[in-house]
């Protein structure tokens, strides 16, 4: 037991509106034309910089059951050093990124930009609501600190 306070059991009406809010991103993810496995790809790389444990359990497993392969799962920090990506998963994984750490208004520039050139407005603006959502989820989870059960 960490003695900290679940948030998400304390206060279950706040968190059933992020739960609300999640899936109408899914929603606009899906009408945007965004992949499964992007979406996944995009909240396993927020929550791998967050470090939060519990939605990267999550989100491995969500991203294996739609279809991820476990080499691009591996190598998925250093998503830059590799072939493995799609220009428009790599626009959306430097995307997401910059919407995690916004205070590094350089990066922040760069990956717009090259979102632009692969993205539709509509691509741009679903990846930035799964950012924007998985690290709310990566603060619940992390702030109380809910377990990873081991698998069997």
């Amino acid at each position: 037991m960490s003695g900290r306070v679940f948030i998400d059991k304390q206060n279950p009406a706040a968190y059933q509106a992020l739960v609300r809010t999640s899936e109408a991103v899914r929603a606009v993810a899906a009408e945007a034309g965004l992949d499964r496995t992007l979406v996944e790809l995009v909240n396993l790389r927020v929550s791998q910089i967050n470090g939060c444990a519990f939605c990267l359990h999550v989100h491995t497993r969500a991203a294996l059951r739609a279809g991820e392969t476990t080499q691009r799962l591996g190598v998925l920090p250093a998503w830059r050093d590799t072939e493995l990506f799609t220009a428009t998963e790599r626009a959306a994984l430097a995307l997401a990124e910059a919407t995690t750490s916004p205070a590094d208004l350089p990066a922040q520039e760069a990956a717009y930009a090259g979102a632009r050139e692969v993205l539709t407005d509509d691509e741009i603006s679903a990846v930035i609501w799964i950012a924007v959502t998985i690290n709310a989820f990566n603060r619940v989870s992390i702030m109380s600190r809910h377990p990873v059960p081991a698998e069997r």
